[in-house]
């Protein structure tokens, strides 16, 4: 059955009240005609809920009748003899809902619907309950068992929008629109409510109210859900770095990325050096430390929330390197000058050596030619 609840009255899908009231349990409250008196033939019909169950009626100036087939306007109902207006005494949230009036008589028929919201008086107790996205949470009632004439009704949000009930031991009913449609499971036994693969749409505030003969009780709960942590990453902020005669120092970065209540933390040890916390969605939560290039203690990032935290532990020697161990890029520059200085020498001297042989070769040659010319003119 597809339903709308809106604040504690129940409303059928496509129907319009004329008036609303509001009503704080255990008062009283009168739903009006508009009628100054009642005439000789006039039939009224008074009807609650989504079924248009008649509750009460008046015919011809007669004594009123009253139909509670459920049980749940027992001794509550009044009608006013004169007027037709119905007035319900005692009220509690099973009387909300949607109450339709139809009036007959020979000038014609006319109807008028209401809409009653009940609030219930509740505590100012609220329990937190943490729990990480995709995990299930059950609320408990702390019932032990529910009694044949108890109904137990859990609501969501800012209006108190109903999400899913039990009466009389039946069998549950949920609200299977929306953000809770296959996540809401009622226990027959006790009432208690789990939501499953619980997301970030479904935290809020959540009401129950528990409604018996012995008297009504309510509690309230606020759950809070909470997204799985990334590991925090640390890098070197090398714009930031200096060095002195005496001392370097090393800036650090620890960063996480799309997170939201949560804080990120640095230590030394087990000492809290600097925090921040963000509580709203943030695309880049960064937090710097600064530390010696020499430095031999041990240090952290935390990133946390209510449930669970990732660390990372900070490497010095890794990240953190002192001048010396730098090599300058301008020493790069002049070492390949030199290299190119160095290979254009040596293939200077290779060029000027095969000159050389060159030289010696043709000699040799000219030597030999003049050697035998001579050996030739003896002979």
């Amino acid at each position: 059955m597809s339903l709308c609840f809106i604040l504690l009255y129940i409303c059928m899908h496509g129907v319009n009240t004329d008036e609303m009231k509001s009503v704080t349990e255990g008062d009283s409250v009168t739903l009006h005609t508009d009628l100054t008196e009642i005439q000789k033939d006039d039939q009224l019909f008074w009807r609650f809920g989504p079924k248009d169950a008649r509750i009460a009626e008046i015919y011809k100036q007669s004594h009123p009748i009253y139909d509670d087939t459920n049980g749940i306007f027992k001794d509550k109902l009044q009608l006013d003899t004169h007027t037709g207006s119905l007035t319900i005494t005692n009220v509690s949230i099973t009387q909300t809902g949607v109450y339709k009036l139809t009036i007959i008589n020979s000038k014609g028929n006319s109807y008028k619907t209401l809409g009653v919201s009940v609030y219930g008086v509740y505590t100012d107790e609220v329990k937190s309950v943490s729990v990480m996205e995709g995990d299930s949470v059950t609320l408990h009632t702390d019932l032990t068992e529910l009694q044949r004439d108890d109904q137990i009704v859990w609501m969501f949000g800012p209006k108190n929008g109903r999400i899913a009930q039990i009466y009389k031991q039946s069998a549950p009913i949920y609200n299977t629109n929306g953000r809770f449609r296959d996540k809401l499971k009622l226990d027959n036994q006790t009432g208690s409510l789990t939501i499953t693969n619980i997301i970030n749409e479904q935290a809020g505030v959540y009401k129950v109210a528990i409604i018996s003969s012995k008297g009504n009780l309510y509690k309230t709960f606020r759950v809070s859900v909470y997204a799985g942590l990334p590991i925090p990453v640390i890098t070197r902020n090398s714009s930031n770095c200096s060095s002195s005669s005496s001392v370097s120092k090393c800036v650090l970065l620890c960063s996480v990325l799309n997170v939201r209540d949560v804080s990120l933390s640095w230590y030394k040890g087990n000492s809290l050096l600097s925090s921040i916390s963000v509580s709203d969605l943030n695309i880049r939560l960064s937090l710097s430390l600064e530390v010696e290039y020499q430095d031999t203690n041990t240090y952290r990032c935390v990133l946390n929330n209510t449930i669970t935290n990732q660390t990372q532990h900070l490497n010095i020697t890794h990240l953190c390197q002192t001048s010396s161990d730098i090599v300058p890029h301008s020493y790069y520059g002049n070492t390949e000058t030199v290299i190119r200085l160095v290979v254009s020498a040596l293939m200077g001297v290779a060029a000027a050596a095969a000159v050389v042989v060159l030289i010696y070769d043709i000699r040799s040659r000219r030597a030999e030619q003049k050697r035998r010319h001579q050996t030739s003119v003896k002979h």
